[in-house]
């Protein structure tokens, strides 16, 4: 069974442009429209770049199919008691659409923004597993207190919860064995960027493979009894897969995959290639629209 689609579109588009691109993404059918939750991303950090959370509110006010979410917001600079209510708010404004994408964060800019000091890659993780935690347990009770060794809520409300019954699905960003385990016992769902360092069609589609197979056998091992989703995402920059899309696809699907993330076409070429986006969306079983990409 081939997987569901869903794509990226990225904040450099100032708020109308990203939502007309949203609407792109729903008209042809897709899944859901990420985008990424970073205060400055990468080798467009010097360039425009606007705040996930308004933007993703003003798509879900223009459009009504397409479900929406962030993939990954961290606690790099997001509290869990405000960005609780944020998450909230984000569900009740686009009708019970939104999908909550969270992860460790890394050690780039968005960590040392706040003045914090560096953590080691452990302390990383059980900041995010205690992060995640209180997120969830505020989006899903009246009123939170806790303190741990990161985080503190005091008498925190999110009122009236989140629209969506069973409150909003949480996917997992996770590569190593802790992270793998943590989406498999705490996750919806868990999503990987499979190997960075692969270079060429083949290699980026064993890379995926790969970690679909660590992540099934931790699963067997932590949480037998559960399956979350599993995505793909496809890199901005990892063009060699569109040559022959429809085999990378047929291959994440034998691999356990439920749904491939790429990034929507961009004006500068990157991302899904302009040419190539007719034979993803057939390879999914999606219609074309008449204009595709910003």
């Amino acid at each position: 069974m081939t997987p569901a689609l869903s794509a990226v579109v990225l904040n450099d588009h100032a708020p109308a442009r990203f939502t007309a691109a949203v609407r792109e993404v729903e008209a042809a059918g897709l899944r859901t429209a990420f985008t990424y939750d970073h205060l400055s991303w990468r080798d467009m950090r010097e360039g425009p770049w606007f705040n996930a959370v308004p933007l993703l509110a003003a798509a879900g006010a223009a459009t009504s199919t397409v479900r929406l979410g962030t993939l990954v917001a961290s606690p790099n600079f997001r509290h869990p008691v405000t960005f609780a209510s944020e998450v909230m708010t984000l569900d009740h404004v686009c009708g019970g659409r939104f999908e909550l994408g969270v992860g460790a964060g890394t050690s780039a800019h968005d960590a040392a923004v706040l003045g914090a000091g560096a953590l080691t890659p452990g302390q990383r993780q059980r900041r995010f597993e205690e992060w995640a935690a209180l997120l969830v347990r505020l989006l899903s009770q009246r009123v939170t207190d806790e303190r741990g060794e990161f985080f503190t809520a005091h008498d925190a409300r999110a009122v009236p919860g989140p629209l969506q019954p069973g409150g909003v699905p949480v996917t997992i960003a996770a590569a190593g064995p802790r992270g793998m385990a943590f989406a498999a016992r705490a996750g919806d769902a868990w999503v990987t960027y499979g190997d960075p360092s692969a270079a060429g069609a083949e290699a980026v589609t064993a890379g995926y493979v790969e970690a679909a197979g660590r992540f099934e056998r931790t699963r067997r091992e932590v949480a037998p009894g559960r399956s979350p989703r599993r995505l793909a995402l496809v890199g901005r920059d990892e063009t060699a897969v569109f040559d022959r899309y429809r085999e990378f696809a047929e291959r994440l699907a034998a691999a356990g995959f439920d749904e491939v993330v790429v990034h929507w076409p961009r004006p500068d070429g990157r991302g899904v290639p302009a040419g190539a986006l007719a034979d993803v969306l057939r390879t999914h079983g999606l219609a074309v629209p008449p204009t595709a990409g910003v």
